[in-house]
């Protein structure tokens, strides 16, 4: 008796536990499919914004390659038109530049011919006096070319008066004849200077030769040409061996 009890509370109980864990088993899949439910419905909404978000981002990116393209486009536009401004304003200065000379020489042009028509002369008058103009400047440069020759040989000639009168007093030359030896011949004696009558060189002449500040020889000039002379090394006034380049300066500057 006492063992049917027992057997009965034991499939009392275990039917009780069972139901118990029917019953929680039971919520667990309730949960579980509310929860999956949940789930599903989240899944489907995420996929439904994927898609919406994927044809706004590839609308974007459309949108994006086209102004890009239109930049692009935009600024080779800008690059042209700012090379075609500088090349415009750069024409424009040019021009601006062309009629302010054109606007100088028209002025200067109405300027000469104010003081053309002032003298009170026609055009074939003032072209004869152009001419005769030009005339008497060469007569002029001729005259002048003359009288350079006619002062030489008169200086000539007063130089060569002086040395009878006067055979002790020294031939002046020009303070500022500064010449170099050309050519030396010491064997007689004598030496070619770059320097003539173009530059103030006359018969007679002394000169002295040195070389870096020191004292070489004494030269008398003995022929003059327009642009050398020969003189001769004055005995006594060798001090040494005269060469080529050496420096000339007058013994008797004038003052």
């Amino acid at each position: 008796m006492l063992l049917r009890i027992c057997l009965i509370i034991a499939i009392v109980g275990g039917l009780a536990v069972g139901g118990l864990n029917f019953v929680k088993v039971k919520e667990k899949i309730t949960t579980l499919q509310s929860n999956l439910k949940t789930e599903t419905e989240a899944h489907k909404k995420f996929e439904n914004d994927y898609r919406v978000t994927k044809r706004n981002l590839d609308a974007t990116n459309i949108v994006l390659k086209q102004t890009i393209a239109t930049l692009e486009s935009t600024t080779s536009e800008r690059d042209t038109a700012q090379a075609s401004l500088a090349a415009m304003t750069k024409r424009a200065d040019k021009l601006t530049e062309d009629l302010t000379k054109t606007r100088q020489e028209r002025d200067d042009a109405q300027a000469n011919l104010a003081a053309y028509e002032a003298t009170g002369f026609k055009p074939p008058q003032i072209v004869a006096m152009g001419k005769q103009y030009n005339a008497l400047r060469d007569n002029l440069s001729a005259a002048e070319g003359e009288n350079k020759i006619l002062l030489q040989n008169n200086k000539k000639l007063s130089n060569r008066l002086a040395k009878y009168e006067q055979p002790d007093k020294p031939v002046l030359l020009p303070a500022q004849l500064l010449g170099k030896i050309m050519v030396a011949d010491p064997k007689w004696n004598f030496v070619v200077l770059n320097v003539g009558e173009n530059q103030g060189a006359v018969e007679d002449g002394e000169m002295l030769v040195n070389r870096d500040g020191r004292l070489v020889a004494k030269v008398k000039i003995q022929s003059v040409q327009k642009d050398r002379s020969i003189a001769n090394v004055l005995p006594g006034w060798s001090l040494g061996e005269i060469i080529e380049g050496d420096q000339v300066i007058p013994a008797h500057p004038a003052s």
